[in-house]
């Protein structure tokens, strides 16, 4: 991972950490999160992770067969490969709190994956040995096995049946074929991390980001709270004159702040009332009481 990829990922957990606490893919759900919040992790069952992981192991395996290991190279292409299936990772988990974090770190396996890329493009060309084109029928054969994954299927992604599946060209002893049938996979895993990025945008402008849907939350909440406490507000008959009292608030001393049942002809009249609590509690008639 070069130095402009390190100093994204930095930002994008420094936004995850420091932002306002107030302030997708196939995500499990989180029972101990509350259900207006996000719901994050759940990347083992992302096609863009099963599909870098492939892409991981198989340029472990690929540098060193065919990679001078004592040769920077060779820890870059690796590094690379890592950097772009932990990203996935990361996201997703970041996801339950910063969308930002979340898609930068996206965005940062992306990049990971593009200097992967060129690191097989330059070890074909430097070696003057060819690079599949499009139509070519070996990469259309990798391709196809792409294409048979059941996207329902949940099965334990931590097997090897990914790996399996690609090994006719992985397990090779020619270069020309394991370079390829990589470039092949990180193809594949670049158009599936565009439509996840393009996913997650589509989210954000659709149900705004973590910061916004706690707040709308907490707005939810209050006004909630607001109906209850104010359930048994009707105004009672003033016990002195009888007519409809009106609330009123203490103004000085050490109630201020308080609210009570004021008759609406003060000062002639000066019956009050205690305002009746959600637990039916008060209402009892303070006629003697004078309001500051």
């Amino acid at each position: 991972m070069n130095e402009r990829e390190h100093n994204s990922k930095r930002e994008a957990r420094r936004d995850g950490h420091q932002s306002d606490p107030t302030d997708r893919t196939d995500r499990t759900e989180n029972p101990a999160r509350p259900t207006t919040l996000r719901p994050s992790g759940g990347y083992r069952q992302l096609r863009s992770f099963q599909v870098t992981t492939v892409i991981y192991d198989a340029t472990v395996s690929f540098c060193n067969r065919f990679v001078d290991k004592r040769s920077r190279t060779h820890d870059q292409m690796v590094q690379a490969a890592r950097s772009g299936r932990q990203n996935i990772a990361e996201g997703s988990r970041a996801s339950a709190t910063s969308s930002q974090t979340e898609l930068r770190l996206v965005n940062v396996a992306r990049a990971s994956l593009d200097e992967l890329l060129l690191d097989y493009e330059d070890f074909l060309r430097q070696r003057s040995l060819p690079q599949w084109a499009k139509d070519d029928p070996q990469a259309q054969a990798v391709r196809e096995v792409g294409r048979r994954h059941d996207p329902t299927d949940r099965s334990d992604p931590t097997d090897q049946s990914n790996l399996v599946a690609y090994a006719p060209w992985l397990n090779d002893a020619d270069p020309v074929v394991v370079a390829n049938a990589i470039i092949c996979l990180i193809h594949q895993a670049n158009y599936l991390l565009d439509r996840q990025v393009a996913s997650l945008e589509r989210g954000f402008i659709r149900e705004g980001g973590y910061s916004e849907r706690l707040a709308a939350a907490r707005i939810a909440e209050r006004q909630k709270q607001h109906r209850t406490d104010r359930t048994d507000l009707a105004p009672p008959p003033c016990p002195r004159c009888g007519k409809g009292m009106v609330l009123r608030t203490t103004r000085k001393g050490g109630r201020a702040g308080s609210q009570f049942w004021g008759c609406p002809d003060y000062p002639e009249c000066k019956g009050t009332r205690q305002v009746r609590k959600p637990d039916g509690s008060g209402g009892s008639d303070r006629s003697d009481r004078r309001e500051p």
